[in-house]
């Protein structure tokens, strides 16, 4: 129905609360992928390169701007990966202007052997972005990497704890800014760095460290909430600073989701002016995953009014579809935005309302996104849905060829019926069987401890009788 007074007269929008931010302009704005690198870290799942190219191809035409290809010099299967979809590139199969990246440790070998592979494969190293990193907080700096930093600097390693963290804050920046000046000494021309854990690390420090990297010949700084615990209220205390002291640059945040609030953070991150938010396509990634793609782009454009002028969000539920095809691994039914009940109605109130107009009960347009509203029927059911199902053309015409005329005692009949039948269903319905199915197959999807513990053994007395020679599958279908 049409209504008599103006919506926004009716109601509070979501952009009524958020504006007066710092967002980038839509056209600046890069959105960069990392479900080929981040996304395959989730516990059992593998892609292909034949599935990593569909999926480059499918992140290509939604309007990606960024994808993360990972450490080619680590699987053959990635190399191959990274060839097909550099000459799908060139065939014109993937928008010339979306960036590939690949992904270095802070070290001239990690550099010379992803150099060394990208030209096996007849791939341009000026056609790729090296991602050069290390560690940010003071915990990864001192108990995760110091003891390369000690032999970097000549230092014993007996003197690993009682070196104070000024010693590896300051080791640490003389390694990552050496192994940027050597890439650009190698011809990489396009540097991406930054230190893991940022969202723990000294703040100072972390603008040190970026602006040590951009002196070196880095070309932009990603920060990552590496742990996933940042809140909102951290990310204000980070960013206006960091997007303070560096100025006119392009700045990537990389947040992970353990508490939910990757979404989120990233786009308040970006209300203080970063342009380039890190995503992956259902949340995929290690632990509970990164920040959603679909909340990221429809929570810009829906609560905070900022559309991106070349993104196709109606291909989100289809994007969503073929990754769950790729990694065995289904989004939950209520996910936000994507999930297949989320515009599926059963509640006699809401379905009311729906028939009166979508806005009553519906924010999100489900064209937008490639849904339609759909209602199933059970014990909350109300008559309103059955007659507005019952009365579609299509329906009619059923309804007509059997002789049955629709009229109020139909409807409320089929109502009560309806309820009926599934109120009883419930004293025997039991998800059990489905529920420990779901559980099996996902177990499936790689291999647990007890099985590789058995695997080592087998292996281990076939190879000392000579009965077993190691013969690794490429990976390249």
């Amino acid at each position: 129905m049409k209504f008599r007074e103006p919506l926004d007269e009716l109601i509070h929008q979501p952009t009524d609360f958020t504006g007066g931010k710092n967002f980038p302009e839509p056209a600046k704005i890069k959105i960069y992928d990392s479900t080929l690198r981040d996304g395959e870290q989730m516990p059992g799942v593998a892609f292909s390169p034949g599935q990593k190219y569909t999926l480059a191809v499918a992140l290509s035409d939604i309007g990606v701007d960024i994808i993360d290809l990972g450490f080619p010099m680590a699987a053959l299967s990635d190399r191959r990966a990274l060839q097909r979809i550099v000459q799908g590139k060139r065939r014109g199969e993937i928008r010339p202007e979306m960036e590939l990246l690949v992904m270095c440790r802070s070290n001239p070998k990690d550099i010379d052997v992803t150099i060394e592979t990208l030209r096996e494969i007849d791939v341009d190293i000026n056609d790729i972005t090296f991602f050069i990193f290390t560690s940010g907080s003071d915990l990864h700096l001192k108990y995760k990497i110091g003891k390369t930093l000690i032999k970097l600097e000549g230092r014993d390693e007996s003197e690993w704890l009682d070196l104070p963290v000024e010693f590896y804050r300051e080791a640490n920046l003389k390694m990552m800014c050496s192994a940027i000046k050597y890439a650009c000494d190698q011809g990489v021309t396009s540097i991406e760095f930054g230190g893991e854990d940022g969202s723990r690390a000294d703040l100072d420090y972390t603008i040190e460290l970026a602006k040590a990297g951009l002196s070196a010949g880095g070309t932009r700084y990603s920060f990552p909430d590496t742990v996933g615990c940042f809140t909102p209220e951290g990310v204000d205390h980070y960013i206006p600073r960091i997007v303070k002291e560096l100025p006119d640059q392009d700045l990537v945040v990389h947040f992970h989701n353990d508490f939910g609030l990757a979404g989120i953070n990233t786009i308040r991150a970006m209300s203080h002016g970063i342009n380039v938010p890190t995503c992956t396509i259902n949340g995929m990634g290690e632990r509970a995953g990164n920040a959603p793609l679909h909340e990221v782009v429809v929570g810009l454009k829906l609560l905070y009014g900022i559309e991106l002028p070349h993104f196709k969000y109606e291909k989100l539920r289809e994007l969503r579809k073929l990754v769950e095809e790729y990694s065995g691994i289904p989004v939950a039914a209520n996910t936000p935005i994507i999930g297949e009940g989320v515009f599926l109605h059963e509640s006699g109130i809401h379905t009311a309302g729906l028939l009166i107009d979508k806005s009553i009960y519906q924010v999100i347009p489900p064209e937008m996104v490639g849904a339609e509203i759909k209602y199933v029927f059970g014990k909350h059911s109300g008559e309103a849905a059955v007659k507005a199902v019952l009365e579609k053309p299509i329906f009619q015409e059923a309804l007509a060829r059997d002789g049955v005329e629709l009229n109020k005692e139909l409807i409320e009949a089929v109502t009560i019926f309806v309820k009926d039948a599934r109120q009883k269903r419930t004293r025997s319905d039991s998800f059990v069987n489905i529920t420990e199915a779901y559980y099996r197959a996902y177990e499936q999807l790689g291999i647990t401890e007890l099985r590789l513990v058995e695997l080592a053994s087998t292996l281990g007395r076939l190879m000392s009788e000579g009965l077993f020679k190691p013969k690794f599958d490429n990976g390249s279908k």
